[in-house]
């Protein structure tokens, strides 16, 4: 996709176009495609700024913020929409999360042993997986629902094993470009509307029209022109947005449940260890967490209560 006008700039000569973050969805109905376009600038600063990755982890970082927040725009999602990825290798683990309401986070964890991180997916390792989770909500209090499927890795990039697995798994022809840089990330995603909607190369005509689109372009204009840009000629309809944000689902209450989890004797080591107060840091906000001896053991004279507390009404 090529134009004549170069994209809006700030004074300083950075450009300006893209920076809102926000998910926007949009049909091709002469085409029978539908699609998501997604663009981070100041939710990515902050998920990017959080811990230092070698530059290929965190182009992948980037690309699997900017997928997560396009399933949620895909698929019915009321609770949180995670991708992970686990290797082998230098890449131990990759987490992107997005929720319903459009909060977004994601970390990396690298091997200890060091070692170059490879974009190539065929390079995590024999027992690598990629796996795309959606939670909801259960009903009348219930747990839970849970959904994982896994991602085949024959691709070499995260789009082309996500294209795979819609492909597979949805019968769906699907179409992905995933792009991060230091400063910012974006996705676009087309998928073909079930049946027999739109002409019949309509889908053909919006993946030719897709495969122009360069990834400097995604990155730095704005979600309407690329679309029009684009595909006008098949009238493309812009079906809605809404912003994103970075956010951690963490929560004191949260961390208070996982030291109990472990049990009593683990968390005063612990403390011990910690010289009198154990400090528990989230590694997707970096929010730390004190908890002394008294604390600690409030906590279990407080979750023994709970657990004699009567099932029913006497």
């Amino acid at each position: 996709m090529t134009d004549a006008h170069p994209a809006a700039t700030n004074a300083s000569g950075a450009d300006t176009a893209g920076e809102t973050d926000r998910l926007t969805r949009f049909m091709i109905e002469t085409a029978g495609v539908r699609g998501v376009h997604v663009h981070l600038h100041e939710t990515w600063r902050q998920i990017r700024e959080r811990a230092e990755y070698p530059a290929a982890a965190a182009q992948l970082l980037g690309e699997a913020v900017a997928a997560a927040a396009l399933f949620t725009g895909h698929a019915k999602v009321d609770g949180r929409l995670s991708v992970q990825l686990r290797g082998n290798g230098a890449l131990r683990t990759l987490f992107a999360e997005c929720t319903a309401a459009g909060t977004l986070r994601g970390i990396v964890q690298l091997s200890e042993d060091g070692g170059e991180v490879s974009r190539d997916l065929r390079e995590l390792g024999p027992d690598a997986m990629l796996a795309i989770t959606i939670e909801n909500p259960g009903l009348h209090g219930r747990d839970p629902v849970r959904y994982q499927g896994l991602v085949g890795l024959e691709s070499d990039s995260l789009a082309g094993a996500f294209e795979g697995y819609f492909r597979q798994s949805e019968q769906l022809p699907t179409r992905l470009l995933l792009v991060a840089d230091e400063h910012q990330a974006a996705g676009l995603m087309l998928q073909k509307l079930p049946g027999d909607e739109g002409d019949d190369d309509g889908w053909v005509r919006a993946g030719a029209l897709f495969d122009t689109l360069r990834s400097d372009e995604l990155l730095t204009l704005p979600a309407a022109t690329v679309l029009n840009r684009l595909f006008h000629e098949d009238g493309v309809q812009l079906l809605g947005d809404k912003p994103l944000a970075f956010a951690c689902s963490c929560s004191r209450e949260r961390v208070e449940a996982m030291l109990v989890s472990l049990g009593r004797e683990e968390a005063d080591a612990a403390v011990d260890a910690a010289d009198g107060e154990a400090h528990i840091r989230c590694e997707f906000c970096g929010q730390r967490y004190g908890f002394d001896r008294n604390q600690i053991a409030d906590l279990f004279a407080a979750s023994a209560v709970q657990m004699q507390a009567p099932q029913r009404v006497q």
